[in-house]
Protein backbone atom coordinates (compact mmCIF):
# COMPACT_ATOMS: atom_id res chain seq x y z
CA UNK A 1 0.00 0.00 0.00
CA UNK A 2 1.09 3.57 -0.78
CA UNK A 3 2.29 5.70 1.98
CA UNK A 4 -0.01 8.68 2.23
CA UNK A 5 2.31 11.80 1.85
CA UNK A 6 2.15 14.74 4.59
CA UNK A 7 1.84 17.33 2.06
CA UNK A 8 -0.23 18.19 -1.39
CA UNK A 9 1.21 20.60 -3.41
CA UNK A 10 -1.62 22.37 -5.58
CA UNK A 11 -0.58 23.95 -8.99
CA UNK A 12 -3.37 24.73 -11.52
CA UNK A 13 -1.67 25.03 -15.17
CA UNK A 14 -2.98 27.00 -18.02
CA UNK A 15 -0.73 28.30 -20.78
CA UNK A 16 2.26 27.70 -18.37
CA UNK A 17 4.94 26.23 -20.19
CA UNK A 18 7.57 28.76 -19.90
CA UNK A 19 7.23 28.40 -16.10
CA UNK A 20 6.42 25.42 -15.11
CA UNK A 21 9.72 23.73 -14.87
CA UNK A 22 11.35 26.09 -12.62
CA UNK A 23 8.57 26.30 -10.20
CA UNK A 24 8.20 22.15 -10.42
CA UNK A 25 12.17 22.72 -9.12
CA UNK A 26 11.24 24.37 -6.46
CA UNK A 27 9.19 22.05 -5.18
CA UNK A 28 11.59 18.93 -5.68
CA UNK A 29 14.36 21.37 -3.91
CA UNK A 30 12.28 21.16 -0.68
CA UNK A 31 14.35 19.52 2.23
CA UNK A 32 10.92 18.33 3.30
CA UNK A 33 10.45 15.65 0.90
CA UNK A 34 7.62 14.08 2.01
CA UNK A 35 4.93 15.46 -0.40
CA UNK A 36 2.82 14.80 -3.32
CA UNK A 37 2.44 17.38 -6.47
CA UNK A 38 -1.17 17.66 -8.30
CA UNK A 39 -0.76 19.34 -11.85
CA UNK A 40 -4.03 20.61 -12.46
CA UNK A 41 -4.05 21.44 -15.90
CA UNK A 42 -7.11 23.52 -17.22
CA UNK A 43 -6.83 23.14 -21.35
CA UNK A 44 -3.73 24.75 -21.60
CA UNK A 45 -3.04 25.38 -25.28
CA UNK A 46 0.74 25.37 -25.51
CA UNK A 47 3.38 22.77 -24.49
CA UNK A 48 2.38 22.89 -20.65
CA UNK A 49 0.59 19.16 -20.34
CA UNK A 50 3.21 17.99 -22.77
CA UNK A 51 5.90 19.32 -20.20
CA UNK A 52 3.50 18.26 -17.07
CA UNK A 53 3.76 14.56 -18.55
CA UNK A 54 7.62 14.68 -19.04
CA UNK A 55 7.99 15.62 -15.52
CA UNK A 56 5.40 13.28 -13.54
CA UNK A 57 7.25 10.29 -15.61
CA UNK A 58 10.64 11.75 -13.94
CA UNK A 59 9.18 12.04 -10.54
CA UNK A 60 6.38 9.78 -9.08
CA UNK A 61 5.49 12.26 -6.69
CA UNK A 62 4.14 14.02 -9.28
CA UNK A 63 0.33 13.57 -10.70
CA UNK A 64 -1.61 15.42 -13.23
CA UNK A 65 -5.46 15.87 -13.18
CA UNK A 66 -6.95 17.54 -16.86
CA UNK A 67 -10.15 19.64 -17.88
CA UNK A 68 -11.69 19.10 -20.86
CA UNK A 69 -12.22 22.61 -21.33
CA UNK A 70 -11.07 25.57 -19.82
CA UNK A 71 -12.73 26.63 -16.61
CA UNK A 72 -10.74 28.82 -14.22
CA UNK A 73 -8.06 28.81 -12.15
CA UNK A 74 -10.78 27.52 -8.98
CA UNK A 75 -12.49 24.45 -11.00
CA UNK A 76 -8.28 23.92 -11.74
CA UNK A 77 -7.34 24.33 -8.07
CA UNK A 78 -10.79 22.64 -6.69
CA UNK A 79 -9.89 19.47 -8.94
CA UNK A 80 -6.52 19.19 -7.50
CA UNK A 81 -7.78 19.67 -4.09
CA UNK A 82 -10.93 17.08 -5.12
CA UNK A 83 -7.58 14.40 -5.81
CA UNK A 84 -5.50 15.19 -2.93
CA UNK A 85 -4.62 12.51 -0.28
CA UNK A 86 -2.05 14.79 2.23
CA UNK A 87 -2.96 16.26 5.55
CA UNK A 88 -1.32 19.59 4.56
CA UNK A 89 -2.91 21.57 1.33
CA UNK A 90 -0.32 23.56 -0.14
CA UNK A 91 -0.91 25.96 -2.68
CA UNK A 92 1.70 27.60 -5.69
CA UNK A 93 1.20 29.39 -8.77
CA UNK A 94 2.75 28.17 -12.09
CA UNK A 95 5.05 31.33 -12.20
CA UNK A 96 6.21 31.45 -8.81
CA UNK A 97 8.80 29.88 -6.54
CA UNK A 98 9.39 28.01 -3.24
CA UNK A 99 12.29 29.25 -1.01
CA UNK A 100 14.22 25.16 -0.14
CA UNK A 101 13.55 25.63 3.04
CA UNK A 102 9.57 26.75 2.69
CA UNK A 103 7.87 23.60 3.29
CA UNK A 104 10.01 22.41 6.68
CA UNK A 105 9.61 25.75 7.96
CA UNK A 106 6.21 26.54 7.83
CA UNK A 107 5.17 23.00 9.08
CA UNK A 108 7.07 22.84 12.16
CA UNK A 109 5.71 26.42 12.59
CA UNK A 110 1.98 25.05 12.12
CA UNK A 111 3.04 22.17 14.54
CA UNK A 112 4.33 24.93 16.91
CA UNK A 113 1.26 27.05 16.78
CA UNK A 114 -1.39 24.97 16.14
CA UNK A 115 -2.44 27.12 12.92
CA UNK A 116 -5.35 25.04 10.75
CA UNK A 117 -4.44 28.10 8.36
CA UNK A 118 -0.72 29.68 7.49
CA UNK A 119 1.09 32.06 5.17
CA UNK A 120 4.57 33.49 4.99
CA UNK A 121 5.85 36.49 3.95
CA UNK A 122 7.54 36.89 0.62
CA UNK A 123 9.44 38.51 -2.19
CA UNK A 124 7.19 40.66 -5.09
CA UNK A 125 9.93 40.62 -8.28
CA UNK A 126 9.34 43.51 -10.36
CA UNK A 127 11.31 44.68 -13.78
CA UNK A 128 13.05 47.28 -11.89
CA UNK A 129 13.17 46.09 -8.38
CA UNK A 130 12.40 43.56 -5.77
CA UNK A 131 10.13 44.38 -2.49
CA UNK A 132 10.12 41.89 0.53
CA UNK A 133 6.21 42.16 1.84
CA UNK A 134 6.12 41.84 5.51
CA UNK A 135 3.14 40.61 7.01
CA UNK A 136 1.45 40.88 10.75
CA UNK A 137 1.51 37.70 12.71
CA UNK A 138 -1.55 37.29 12.46
CA UNK A 139 -4.72 37.76 10.70
CA UNK A 140 -8.58 37.37 11.09
CA UNK A 141 -11.64 38.04 8.90
CA UNK A 142 -12.77 40.83 9.71
CA UNK A 143 -8.98 42.32 9.19
CA UNK A 144 -8.90 40.27 6.04
CA UNK A 145 -12.14 41.91 4.76
CA UNK A 146 -10.08 45.29 4.88
CA UNK A 147 -7.71 43.12 2.21
CA UNK A 148 -6.52 40.28 1.44
CA UNK A 149 -2.73 40.08 2.74
CA UNK A 150 -2.13 36.39 2.14
CA UNK A 151 -0.41 35.33 -0.84
CA UNK A 152 -1.65 32.13 -2.26
CA UNK A 153 1.57 31.10 -3.37
CA UNK A 154 2.45 31.08 0.80
CA UNK A 155 -0.33 29.02 1.84
CA UNK A 156 -1.25 26.08 3.69
CA UNK A 157 -4.29 24.56 5.41
CA UNK A 158 -4.49 21.70 7.66
CA UNK A 159 -7.25 19.30 6.58
CA UNK A 160 -7.23 17.48 9.65
CA UNK A 161 -8.69 20.45 11.49
CA UNK A 162 -11.10 22.10 8.88
CA UNK A 163 -11.76 18.68 6.48
CA UNK A 164 -11.78 19.72 2.68
CA UNK A 165 -12.44 23.22 1.80
CA UNK A 166 -12.64 24.50 -1.54
CA UNK A 167 -12.60 27.37 -3.44
CA UNK A 168 -15.39 29.87 -4.65
CA UNK A 169 -16.03 29.57 -8.35
CA UNK A 170 -14.96 32.51 -9.47
CA UNK A 171 -12.65 33.84 -11.95
CA UNK A 172 -10.97 35.93 -10.12
CA UNK A 173 -9.90 36.17 -6.11
CA UNK A 174 -10.67 32.90 -5.29
CA UNK A 175 -8.02 31.98 -3.18
CA UNK A 176 -9.39 35.39 -1.04
CA UNK A 177 -12.37 33.62 -1.09
CA UNK A 178 -10.70 30.34 0.31
CA UNK A 179 -9.39 31.92 3.19
CA UNK A 180 -12.54 34.25 4.09
CA UNK A 181 -14.41 30.51 4.20
CA UNK A 182 -11.29 29.08 6.18
CA UNK A 183 -11.68 31.70 8.95
CA UNK A 184 -15.83 31.20 8.72
CA UNK A 185 -14.25 28.38 10.97
CA UNK A 186 -11.06 29.71 12.83
CA UNK A 187 -10.27 32.62 14.89
CA UNK A 188 -7.65 33.36 13.21
CA UNK A 189 -4.35 32.50 10.38
CA UNK A 190 -1.04 32.31 11.52
CA UNK A 191 2.17 34.10 9.54
CA UNK A 192 5.59 32.99 9.42
CA UNK A 193 7.30 35.99 9.10
CA UNK A 194 9.77 35.04 6.86
CA UNK A 195 10.08 35.60 3.15
CA UNK A 196 10.19 31.63 1.71
CA UNK A 197 8.19 32.85 -1.42
CA UNK A 198 9.29 34.16 -4.80
CA UNK A 199 6.48 35.75 -6.90
CA UNK A 200 7.31 38.02 -10.11
CA UNK A 201 5.41 40.32 -11.03
CA UNK A 202 3.97 40.07 -15.29
CA UNK A 203 2.28 42.46 -16.97
CA UNK A 204 0.28 39.18 -19.17
CA UNK A 205 -0.74 37.95 -15.10
CA UNK A 206 -4.75 38.52 -14.66
CA UNK A 207 -3.89 40.07 -11.43
CA UNK A 208 -1.70 42.77 -12.93
CA UNK A 209 -4.79 44.21 -14.14
CA UNK A 210 -5.96 46.44 -10.96
CA UNK A 211 -9.38 47.65 -12.25
CA UNK A 212 -10.13 43.82 -13.30
CA UNK A 213 -9.26 42.64 -9.79
CA UNK A 214 -10.75 45.29 -8.04
CA UNK A 215 -13.52 44.76 -9.76
CA UNK A 216 -13.62 40.56 -9.13
CA UNK A 217 -13.06 41.42 -4.80
CA UNK A 218 -15.85 43.78 -5.13
CA UNK A 219 -17.63 40.49 -6.77
CA UNK A 220 -16.45 37.95 -4.26
CA UNK A 221 -17.87 40.39 -1.50
CA UNK A 222 -21.16 41.01 -3.12
CA UNK A 223 -22.11 37.53 -4.92
CA UNK A 224 -19.77 35.30 -3.14
CA UNK A 225 -19.62 36.57 0.60
CA UNK A 226 -23.23 37.90 0.16
CA UNK A 227 -22.89 41.78 1.25
CA UNK A 228 -24.95 44.44 0.21
CA UNK A 229 -24.14 46.95 -2.43
CA UNK A 230 -23.14 49.36 0.25
CA UNK A 231 -20.98 47.71 2.54
CA UNK A 232 -19.34 45.86 -0.60
CA UNK A 233 -18.23 49.11 -1.71
CA UNK A 234 -17.44 50.16 1.93
CA UNK A 235 -15.43 47.19 2.38
CA UNK A 236 -13.85 47.62 -1.57
CA UNK A 237 -12.70 51.58 -0.34
CA UNK A 238 -10.43 50.11 2.33
CA UNK A 239 -9.01 47.80 0.31
CA UNK A 240 -8.03 49.94 -1.93
CA UNK A 241 -7.10 52.12 0.97
CA UNK A 242 -4.79 49.67 2.26
CA UNK A 243 -3.24 49.03 -1.06
CA UNK A 244 -2.44 52.77 -1.44
CA UNK A 245 -0.64 52.76 2.53
CA UNK A 246 1.73 49.76 1.33
CA UNK A 247 2.59 50.98 -2.24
Amino acid sequence: MTQTPTVSVIIPTYNAEAFLRDTVASVQAQSFTDWELILSDDASQDGTLPLAQELARQDPRIKIVQAAQNGGAAKARNRALQAATGRYMAFLDADDKWRPEKLSRQLAFMAQTGAALSYTEFMRHFESETRHVALPATVDRKTLLRGNLIACSTAIYDRAQLGLVEMPDVRMRQDFGLWLRILDQIPMAHGLQEPLMDYTVRSDSLSSNKVKALAATWRLFHQVEGFGVLKSTWLLAHVIAGRLRRG
